[in-house]
This record gives C-alpha cells, structure tokens and sequence, in this order.
C-alpha cells in the first residue's frame, strides 16, 4: 500500500515538476527571443520538463498497466484515460519541432557555433500550450480518481 501511495505521489509530483519547467521554459525562450535571455536557463528548464515527461510516462504506465492501481481494465474502459492520453499524445506532437531545435542548439552551443534562434518566440508559444494541457490531464486526472463517467 505504500508503494502505490508513493508512486501516485511521485506522478502527481512530475505534472507540477512538469508545469513549472514547461513555463519556466517558455518565460526564458521569449526573453531569448527578445535579445535579452540566457540560453542556458532555457535548457535547463528543458531538462526538467523532459525528467518529468519521462517520470509521467513511467509512473503513469505501472499505475495503469502495473497492477498497482485500479487495474489496467478500469483504465482501458475510463472515458477520462482516453481522454488523458490524447492530451499527452498532442504535447509529444507538439514537443517534437521544440525538442528536435533545442537538440541542435545544445550541439552548436556545445561546439561553439551560431544558433538560430528564430523560432525561439514560437516555440515560447508552444510551451505555454503544452502548460495548458497539462492542466486538461490533471483535470481528467481528478476525474478519474473519483471515478467520473459519462454515460
């Protein structure tokens, strides 16, 4: 019983973990954008968002999948899981012309070249829509543990 009290808390740890490097990413890549930021705040930031995806993806798949929660039927038949999951789905969407650019930029950074830094403004923009629907995952999230369907 503890392990699963832990493992919830750990994956309700990793969406606020989450949430503050997604906006703290998109805060610092919007002053990069402006002429005024440090790269190095961007990543940073970035590192943490990507933790705490991982730690989403791992902690949420032994909960649904695990057998440490409600079992992997209740999930696979919960309208909100489904629900949860297109959610993810969009960020990962929207997280890969983000991640690939930043990838580079770590690469020219590392090597002492130029960045372009051209996109930095949209990427800020897609950053704060990935903020948002982690707040959607955490609304069907609640939904869930109260048992919520429709129908």
């Amino acid at each position: 019983m503890l392990f699963h009290w832990f493992l919830a808390a750990i994956h309700l740890l990793a969406f606020a973990l989450g949430f503050w490097a997604v906006l703290t990413r998109g805060a610092a890549l919007r002053t990069l954008a402006a002429g005024a930021g440090d790269m190095r705040r961007v990543l940073l930031a970035d590192n943490f968002w990507g933790i705490s995806a991982l730690t989403l993806l791992v902690t949420g798949a032994m909960r649904a999948f695990g057998g440490y929660e409600k079992g992997t039927d209740y999930y696979l038949h919960q309208p909100l899981f489904h629900l949860k999951m297109t959610l993810f789905v969009l960020i990962l969407l929207i997280e890969l012309a983000p991640m690939v650019t930043l990838i580079k930029w770590r690469i020219a950074s590392a090597r002492g070249t130029a960045i372009d830094m051209g996109r930095a403004k949209l990427y800020a923009r897609f950053s704060h829509v990935e903020a948002l629907l982690l707040v959607l995952m955490v609304v069907a999230a609640t939904g869930m543990a109260r048992g919520v369907t429709f129908g």
